[in-house]
């Protein structure tokens, strides 16, 4: 699959409120998917600081799009669990996300994210998630 690929699923498959987010697929080769979320004055809270819900939401995101692309085809997942550390204030123009499937399986998909400042590089986040495969 590629990046376009992931996108146009990402339009036609994913909630309005993710919608919201403009979330762009950057990159996606193997099992690594790479998205970018601005920061925006509807995600910042106090300082211009992104809020935590919606580096989660990115994460998530992320990591079952980079599932969908390793499947090569749409699937319908549900996220079984979803653990994120705030490492640091994320802030500036925007979040890159580099989501990864650790272990692929028939029923349970297992996937970690690392969210970045897209200026400085500097890790924001980390995740970790499984997916339960509902086919």
């Amino acid at each position: 699959m590629t990046a376009e690929d992931l996108q146009q699923i990402l339009a036609e498959n994913f909630a309005p409120w993710v919608q919201a987010l403009d979330l762009s697929v950057l990159s996606c080769a193997g099992a690594r998917t790479v998205l970018r979320m601005p920061i925006t004055p509807d995600l910042a809270r106090v300082g211009g600081i992104v809020s935590g819900q919606a580096l989660a939401a990115l994460a998530d995101t992320a990591m079952v799009l980079g599932a969908i692309a390793q499947a090569g085809q749409m699937i319908p997942l549900a996220t079984t669990d979803l653990h994120t550390q705030f490492l640091r204030a994320g802030a500036g123009r925007a979040i890159l996300c580099t989501a990864e499937v650790v272990k692929p399986g028939r029923a349970l998909i297992f996937s970690r994210a690392e969210m970045a400042d897209e200026e400085s590089g500097k890790l924001v986040a980390t995740a970790t998630a499984s997916f339960f495969v509902a086919t």
